[in-house]
């Protein structure tokens, strides 16, 4: 799924003048490589990408946005559930009666009882 680029200072480079002066031979270089950082005083200020490249950053972002979604949706799911329980009429009795306790056990632990 992840296109895997080059960092930008890994790619190749050409200046600004050069690009405008040489714009064919710019598109060559960007359909050899996938992309080209455009400089300008040594300063890289544009990465020029192939069309495919630029698709699949597309993709990727939209897929990583769905499974950002999915898991927020999935997070808002179980708080609500929580909630649920938490709004339930014996809830408060309930929790005043945890408070109450001050961490004691009304009987002791029971070894290999799961209730």
């Amino acid at each position: 799924m992840a296109a895997i680029l080059p960092t930008l200072d890994e790619l190749p480079r050409q200046n600004a003048s050069h690009v405008k002066n040489r714009w064919g031979d710019v598109v060559r270089q960007v359909q050899k490589t996938g992309s080209l950082a455009v400089t300008n005083h040594s300063t890289v200020e544009m990465v020029l990408l192939t069309a495919a490249t630029y698709n699949q950053l597309v993709e990727d972002a939209q897929a990583l946005k769905a499974r950002e979604q999915s898991v927020l949706d999935e997070l808002g799911r179980r708080f609500d559930v929580r909630l649920g329980v938490l709004q339930q009429p014996e809830a408060a009795a309930q929790m005043g009666r945890l408070f109450a306790a001050k961490g004691k056990l009304g009987r002791r632990p029971k070894a290999g009882d799961t209730c």
